[in-house]
């Protein structure tokens, strides 16, 4: 079996914005997100776009199968939104593993979902729903209630609305690094600023954050044991220790510090 935890990282789609919206052709990719912002928040009382206007500029991964374990941002840093969606899409049609999101039913999903709709990307094993693959009926990705996707967030929560949490102050609780330097709220301005690998680099810390979180569920659940557990927090720290890449290390470093 192989687990793919993912987080997406995302802008307000402002070439979406500006067709939605009707706004000039004149405004600037800025100012259509500004428009974009005070309309929804007029709407909504909150800046923060609806699902369907988000773009994706970054998707992250911790993959386990085995004794493999690796953590990497999909796509070269020039890879366009679609080629990222496409390579999430054909990690998931070769490897069939068990998808690992905080809030990846409130979010992440969704977004891909519309995001690959946009782009025409297939997945013909996402969406499978027992049609074509009876193995599906009763475990699949898209049903909420299905592990082939496990929601650490709704699951842990109950799937109620106030059971939700924020995935930094649960690894922070568990004693891990939790977020650091930057967060969600800062992903446009970075983005704006042409500091795409700060970003990738952020999200990458999120998916860690999150895969250490998914071994005590599994844990509590008896999937897991207290030795197995200890064995792959061991095996992360040394896969950190290894890491050439500067922001894996200061993981690492604030990790052990904490």
């Amino acid at each position: 079996m192989s687990i793919l935890v993912f987080d997406v990282e995302s802008v307000p789609d402002f070439e979406s914005g500006r067709k939605v919206h009707n706004l000039s052709a004149d405004l600037s990719d800025k100012d259509v997100v500004k428009a974009m912002q005070h309309l929804q928040f007029q709407k909504s009382g909150s800046e923060f776009m609806p699902l369907h206007l988000q773009r994706i500029v970054a998707i992250s991964v911790v993959f386990e199968k085995g004794d493999q374990l690796k953590v990497w941002s999909l796509g070269d840093i020039d890879a366009t939104e679609k080629e990222i969606i496409q390579r999430f899409y054909e990690g998931l049609e070769q490897h069939i593993p068990t998808l690992v999101t905080w809030n990846g039913n409130g979010f992440d999903l969704p977004v891909l979902n519309y995001r690959a709709l946009l782009h025409g990307v297939q997945a013909p094993t996402y969406w499978e729903t027992g049609d074509d693959n009876q193995s599906f009926r009763f475990n699949n990705y898209i049903s909420r209630f299905h592990s082939r996707h496990t929601d650490l967030m709704d699951v842990l929560g109950n799937y109620q609305p106030r059971g939700g949490a924020k995935l930094d102050e649960i690894a922070t609780m568990l004693g891990y690094p939790g977020k650091y330097g930057m967060s969600g709220a800062d992903v446009w301005d970075k983005y704006q600023q042409g500091a795409l690998n700060e970003i990738r680099q952020y999200c990458e810390t999120d998916v860690l954050n999150t895969y250490l979180v998914y071994l005590h569920f599994e844990l509590i659940r008896g999937r897991s044991s207290p030795d197995l557990l200890t064995q792959k927090v061991i095996r992360l720290k040394n896969m950190l220790r290894e890491s050439e890449q500067a922001h894996l290390q200061d993981f690492l470093r604030v990790w052990e510090d904490s």
